[in-house]
């Protein structure tokens, strides 16, 4: 390697409550001699990381601004609402918007959820971040409803969190430049699919050889000589070992 070249690695970017731990396992394992660098962003912020080449591919929460990015799916997210543990909502296994009615449902200037109309009712003031909404959960000013990653990246052992079956929900995708899909992206892409190592993605297939066919043998098999039949089969010679012995002649 000369001093120009410089050696591979990638970056990769991640939102809050997404886990990469998985994938980057298996990057280890298959790329050990490309580090890959964790680069944590706000959602807000990821697009711009990834156009300003801040990271090679990022996993952003749907919807993604798509201009001059790629994105492929990879999960969608429970929606959940957040709430003190002695909350009326606690005592059930799954909540509606309208049961929200009489609640201040707090929502943070980092919402990624997009509401056609908010449910229950606004606070005075918008918390800066969902980290500031669940301590305000915490001191009993309302309630805060997101996904579900990061209810639990927010937990709080004073707080619990139920499904909200009517809310919208949040996917989260793995995203990237359209104009910088290299190898070491492939490579990602398919470890997020599910890829096995010895993929055939973009190789042809190997034909299938034809079948050798057995040589002639001339025909039927080969019958024994006579005389040289197996020794005491049916077929056998007479006076072989097992056959019935007469008795001698008398000699005139």
């Amino acid at each position: 390697m000369t001093g120009s070249e410089v050696p591979p690695s990638f970056r990769l970017a991640y939102v809050p409550g997404v886990t990469p731990s998985k994938w980057v396992r298996i990057w280890h394992e298959r790329l050990p001699d490309v580090p890959l660098t964790l680069v944590a962003v706000t959602a807000a912020e990821a697009p711009d990381v990834l156009r300003g080449s801040g990271a090679d591919a990022g996993l952003v929460r749907m919807p993604a601004d798509r201009t001059d990015l790629s994105a492929i799916p990879l999960y969608t997210e429970t929606t959940v609402v957040v709430v003190p543990k002695d909350h009326v909502v606690a005592a059930v296994e799954e909540v509606s918007t309208e049961d929200l009615a009489d609640d201040i449902v707090l929502h943070p200037l980092d919402d990624i959820l997009e509401w056609e109309s908010l449910p229950g009712k606004p606070a005075k003031e918008r918390p800066a971040t969902t980290a500031d909404a669940v301590e305000l959960v915490a001191a009993g000013v309302g309630v805060l409803v997101v996904p579900q990653s990061l209810a639990r990246l927010h937990h709080r052992k004073d707080l619990t969190y139920r499904p909200v079956a009517d809310a919208p929900q949040s996917a989260v995708a793995l995203s990237w430049p359209e104009e910088a899909t290299t190898d070491l992206v492939e490579q990602f892409i398919g470890i997020v699919r599910g890829r096995t190592v010895n993929s055939t993605r973009g190789r042809p297939a190997t034909p299938a050889q034809p079948k050798r066919k057995r040589p002639d043998a001339g025909g039927a098999q080969r019958k024994p000589a006579a005389g040289k039949g197996s020794r005491g089969g049916s077929g056998g010679p007479k006076g072989g070992k097992g056959a019935k012995r007469g008795k001698p002649r008398r000699r005139s």
